[in-house]
């Protein structure tokens, strides 16, 4: 199945078997919408019909599509498991790869070829052999996700180093959670066809550098007539794309940030040898922290970038939507409360659910307030990744009112003026503190939710969780 009119006449024809009649109006909206990513919400509104009544039908729908697939469908899964199942023609295997023509989803987490759309439309006369391009990509170590909120800043901006700046090393780094894997996904979707090879791989399981490297070597060389020596080579040859996730995971903790496990130290040679070889292909860090190396590239002026992601704007609206909080007029003041953190903003709407019947308002009576709740066994992973130089500087930085100059004494002079440059910059690379330039000053700022955080682990009864 290659796009929505063939999926609409596979449902059809499958609820005419089963049922004598063909999809009503409703349910076609509800397979167009949801085949888009779209939310009952956007669903009932293009519509015009109420929320519950696309549930109710949407419901029945998937009951009835799941018998044909012999398993449970709903809204998150259903694209995946119809491409899964459906979507593979011409399919064959090449050593552990599988190679299929269909349009990339970035819910299917297996290894497929997509065949560029522009080529595809050519009859094969107008096709030579050098212009047959297809991309061969493996998504089996990505996460698996589910939302994707709205940056249409960040993918343009991505695009741009990627496709015209031709950068050879992106570094997206921000707390756990903010979406730095979910941007990277609805990448992979828009620019899949400038790429021969596409990977993703984690190291969440600590793999040695040599390690990574065979396996790379190992997707990329099935398809080539000769296997060449190294990766480098490969990224010579061929145009590929590579993420590398869970970066920190090779970092120390108790640490300044970006400070590599021993064992991992050559990780840094290779990300340098990347950025400073000439080359046709990208790597996309993703990561907790900036590694430390970046800045030392940053400063040669070679093609690397690096994006800090933050949290949302009014995307994340969609959240409460979702969740059927009320008080919309409430909503802006809840994401800047809690900065647009999609995770945090989901655990704080079921907690107001929990608590205030969904209702807001009531939730933000107290503007000195803030409630951390179900955020603290996510804020203590990050905390625990601190050296005690950090946690000194944090510490201080909690009692602060007011954005830090940097000429300010903290921790009442027990630091040198060195050893706070060296926490800021550390705690700044982590996405904890953030630089305001204001004039000639740069302030330091640290994030809200942990410094109310950080009050409450010095003063338990001060956040009520």
């Amino acid at each position: 199945m290659r796009n929505i009119e063939d999926v609409l006449e596979w449902a059809d024809n499958l609820i005419f078997d089963q049922t004598g009649e063909h999809l009503t109006p409703i349910q076609e909206a509800i397979v167009t919408g949801v085949w888009d990513r779209k939310k009952y919400p956007q669903i009932a509104k293009d519509y015009n019909c109420s929320e519950s009544h696309v549930k109710k039908e949407a419901a029945k729908l998937w009951e009835k599509l799941g018998e044909e697939l012999g398993e449970d469908l709903n809204k998150l899964n259903f694209r995946s498991k119809l491409e899964k199942k459906y979507g593979v023609s011409q399919i064959y295997n090449s050593g552990d790869c599988l190679l299929q023509e269909i349009d990339i989803n970035i819910c299917n987490q297996f290894i497929q070829t997509i065949q560029d759309p522009r080529q595809r439309s050519q009859s094969p006369s107008e096709t030579s052999p050098t212009q047959n391009h297809s991309t061969l990509i493996n998504l089996t170590e990505a996460p698996e996700l589910t939302t994707f909120y709205n940056r249409i800043s960040e993918l343009t901006t991505l695009k741009q180093w990627i496709l015209e700046d031709h950068t050879r090393l992106i570094t997206i780094y921000g707390l756990s959670g903010i979406g730095k894997s979910a941007l990277t996904f609805k990448l992979i979707e828009e620019i899949n066809t400038e790429f021969d090879y596409i990977i993703w791989k984690s190291l969440n399981n600590l793999p040695t550098l040599s390690t990574l490297q065979t396996e790379l070597k190992e997707f990329f060389s099935p398809s080539q007539p000769t296997p060449l020596s190294t990766v480098i080579d490969y990224f010579r040859n061929s145009r590929c794309l590579v993420i590398l996730d869970d970066v920190q995971d090779i970092f120390k903790t108790g640490e300044l940030a970006g400070q590599y496990l021993t064992e991992y130290k050559d990780y840094a040679t290779f990300f340098k040898q990347i950025v400073r070889t000439p080359h046709h292909s990208c790597i996309i860090l993703i990561s907790w922290e900036k590694p430390r190396e970046i800045a030392t590239l940053e400063a040669e002026n070679r093609p690397i970038k690096t994006l800090h992601l933050k949290g949302l704007g009014e995307e994340a609206i969609e959240i409460f939507r979702e969740k059927r909080l009320t008080d919309e007029q409430q909503w802006l003041d809840l994401i800047t409360r809690y900065q647009g953190h999609p995770v945090w903003l989901n655990l704080i709407a079921s907690s107001i659910l929990e608590l205030f019947d969904g209702r807001v308002s009531p939730f933000l009576e107290d503007k000195n307030d803030i409630f951390i709740g179900e955020l603290s066994p996510s804020l203590e992973v990050q905390l625990e990744r601190l050296s005690h130089l950090e946690k000194q500087v944090i510490s201080s930085l909690a009692d602060q009112q007011q954005p830090l100059n940097i000429s300010q004494q903290l921790t009442d002079g027990k630091l040198s003026r060195t050893d706070l440059l060296q926490a800021i910059q550390s705690l700044v690379r982590r996405g904890l503190v953030e630089k305001i330039s204001e004039g000639e000053r740069s302030l330091f700022i640290l994030n809200s939710i942990f410094q109310q955080y950080i009050k409450s682990l010095s003063n338990p009864r001060q956040d009520k969780t």
